[in-house]
């Protein structure tokens, strides 16, 4: 009824016509354009003068007829000529609820006065957020630029109030109204995300600070607060960017001297340890604006399981609005370790391509197979320039973590049934399975028109597994290993944290999983390995795969004995024994160790399928070929039998070879209390050997070794 009365006093006209048909991209832009955040406080533009035409003879004047005809014909939301107000805010609020119901929002433009010194203020103007025409701006070649889109368009639509005594005390009265739209308007759940009509109350930036003083990220807090208010994500009054400014605003130091103090903390890192790497870049005016580092403990991670990497581009510096990246990867025990961090002061296609250049001379030039990220299109362009041997594709676990404010409210009671079938597509081996699938899922559930759906769809090619499985990830697909990496980054992220700190900050918190890792590995490997199959390769596995690695085989051989194999002119086919038609296709040349499946489970994990164990137990296999045990996977990195003979000239190589020593010496340690004493003994007195040895640079020890080599 209120939408008729709207549609009667304004005269329809593009308002009904096209208002209503609102669009989301509308409401991308705004929240992308910088202008879009000041236009509340911009009062007299030079630009909107010149472009949006206001005089008497393009409005509406006031007559007593017409107030008449206004006052019985309109609705008391509505404003029409002759409307009158107490004062100029009055005016200015009534007409900001006018439009937040309208789906857009105003601001105040230029403001005229009578001839004559004390006249004061008697005419005001009040226009549509995307009045007029952003000036353009001159080019500066050294200063760079924001690439951000302005969202004013020349709407014409506005509200003119004049100031009158006639009836003694003085008030304003309107004289001048259009609500004529050059451009589409908002829906009530899409309006409320303009810059005018998002607040923060008193008593939620209460808790906000409460929140940042306990380390918990700006999702996090959003999150809780949703929870607590009972609101679906994304339906609060204010956005993850508000709560950012809001913690900026409440900060003391200056950006600028933190950044000079972290450099100098890089500087002082780098003289003690000259193992320690970073980049930096400085703009035009000699300001901090890029910087990445990397420890030495992640580079030597790095040599060995590099191969799968996640660059996690989700999380930002909260105080400082920073965007931050890091990179990690999975070690043979199935923990996180550290790469490298950068920060970065915009999110754009340089600042990206410069972070991975930066990460590729920290890792001597070295790209993994496979990159996991976030769904950036800049990241995703970059890293195609940086590194183009890479395997890109996008984390499944940072897509799902979107779904609730995307689909929750659009599927309603139907979300869980929906989310279920996501997953069962998901997981599928064949693309055409998928394809078929998902056109039956956007059927069934009528999301033909939804824009998150038709993306996903477009770069299915990147998250589905379908489109993957050929590439290897090293199981960082999975929820259980993403939920690892992630409480691993959130132990140095932290809302409060001064920029200056934050390096030795990440070091802390590495150094802490390093030692939790290690404690791990060691309670890992003391535990007492469970041979569930008798089978000769199981045995053959257990001797040589880290205990995390074993556990993912083992699965596959427990599994192997459900499966019937048929030898064929061309191979073998392997289906489970309750199916009569489908299987897997296994292809086997015994003479060269070479088994691949169908399935690419091997290529997509580095464990062997059920599928191709079976063939080899059929064909009298008793020991896993030696490329199927990989050296990432396994317990030690080279036989025992050449530990002694083996002598790496590379710093990295003779790491990973003690740790092979290392982690064969409790292995055979812990089969009797006799052999647990005596390595304890022995342990603790070359323990206190090597702690007497002075620790020098990298440069030294070469020189040193050079020396007594002649």
């Amino acid at each position: 009824m209120q939408v008729k009365r709207w549609s009667r006093a304004l005269g329809g006209g593009v308002h009904t016509n096209v208002g209503w048909r609102k669009s989301w991209v509308v409401i991308k832009k705004y929240m992308m354009s910088e202008e879009a955040g000041e236009m509340m406080v911009m009062y007299d533009d030079p630009s909107d003068q010149r472009s949006l035409s206001l005089d008497d003879t393009s409005s509406t004047e006031e007559s007593p007829d017409e107030t008449r005809l206004s006052l019985e014909t309109t609705s008391d939301t509505v404003p029409y000529i002759g409307q009158r107000f107490g004062t100029h805010d009055a005016a200015y609020e009534f007409y900001s609820e006018f439009a937040k119901g309208c789906g857009f929002s105003i601001r105040r433009h230029r403001t005229e006065g009578k001839d004559g010194v004390g006249k004061g203020l008697t005419r005001r103007y009040f226009v549509c957020h995307r009045a007029g025409n952003t000036p353009v701006k001159n080019s500066n070649e050294n200063k760079p630029q924001r690439n951000r889109k302005s969202s004013r368009c020349g709407c014409q639509a506005y509200l003119r109030i004049s100031k009158t005594s006639e009836l003694g005390a003085p008030e304003w009265r309107v004289t001048g109204f259009a609500n004529h739209h050059n451009h589409e308007l908002l829906e009530p759940n899409q309006v409320r995300f303009l810059p005018a009509y998002r607040t923060i109350s008193d008593t939620d930036k209460s808790r906000i600070l409460m929140f940042a003083k306990t380390g918990i990220s700006v999702q996090q807090m959003m999150r809780l607060m949703e929870l607590e208010k009972c609101v679906e994500p994304g339906y609060l009054p204010f956005t993850e960017k508000d709560v950012r400014n809001l913690l900026q605003s409440f900060r003391k130091v200056d950006p600028e001297d933190e950044s000079i103090d972290l450099l100098r903390m890089c500087r002082n890192i780098k003289d003690k340890d000259q193992n320690f790497r970073y980049e930096f870049t400085l703009d035009s005016n000699n300001r901090l604006e890029n910087i990445a580092w990397s420890y030495a403990s992640s580079v030597q991670s790095y040599e060995i399981f590099g191969d799968a990497v996640v660059f996690d581009t989700t999380h930002r510096l909260t105080d400082f609005d920073m965007p931050l990246g890091i990179w990690v990867g999975m070690n043979n025990y199935g923990m996180p370790c550290f790469f490298g961090c950068v920060l970065l002061r915009e999110e754009n296609l340089r600042s990206f391509s410069w972070a991975l250049k930066a990460f590729l001379g920290f890792m001597n030039g070295k790209a993994p197979q496979t990159l996991l990220t976030d769904q950036n299109m800049c990241l995703k362009e970059a890293i195609s320039m940086e590194m183009p041997a890479t395997k890109h594709a996008l984390c499944i676990w940072m897509i799902v973590a979107k779904f609730p404010s995307w689909f929750n409210a659009v599927l309603g009671e139907r979300y869980n049934e929906w989310k279920a079938e996501f997953y069962r597509l998901y997981n599928f081996e064949a693309i055409e399975d998928f394809e078929l699938g998902w056109r039956d899922m956007v059927n069934c559930f009528g999301l033909h028109t939804n824009r998150h759906i038709t993306n996903l769809f477009a770069l299915r090619s990147l998250w589905a597994l379908p489109y993957l499985r050929s590439h290897f990830f090293a199981g960082m697909t999975t929820t259980g290993q993403s939920k690892s990496i992630n409480a691993f980054i959130q132990r140095f992220l932290s809302a409060q944290t001064r920029l200056a700190h934050f390096v030795e900050q990440v070091a802390i918190a590495v150094d802490f999983k390093d030692q939790a890792g290690e404690q791990q590995t060691m309670q890992q490997n003391l535990q007492n390995i469970c041979l569930k199959t008798g089978a000769p390769m199981e045995s053959h596995a257990a001797a040589i795969l880290t205990p995390f690695a074993f556990s993912k085989l083992q699965e596959q051989l427990i599994l192997a004995a459900h499966y019937a194999s048929f030898q064929m002119e061309d191979g073998f086919l392997v289906r489970h024994h309750t199916k009569l038609d489908g299987g897997r296709k296994v292809y086997w040349v015994p003479r060269e160790g070479i088994v691949s499946c169908s399935c690419h489970q091997f290529e997509f994990s580095g464990i062997l399928c059920r599928h191709a164990l079976r063939v080899l137990s059929t064909g009298n296999c008793f020991q896993i070929p030696e490329r199927y045990l990989p050296l990432r996977w396994r317990r030690i990195s080279i036989p025992s039998t050449k530990l002694l003979h083996c002598v790496p000239s590379d710093h990295a190589e003779r790491v990973q070879l003690l740790q092979s020593m290392v982690s064969t010496l409790i292995t055979e340690s812990a089969k009797s209390k006799e052999r647990l004493d005596i390595a304890t003994e022995h342990v603790s007195v070359l323990l206190s050997r090597i702690r007497d040895q002075p620790v020098l640079p990298q440069g030294m020890r070469d020189i040193s070794s050079i020396h007594r080599n002649l």
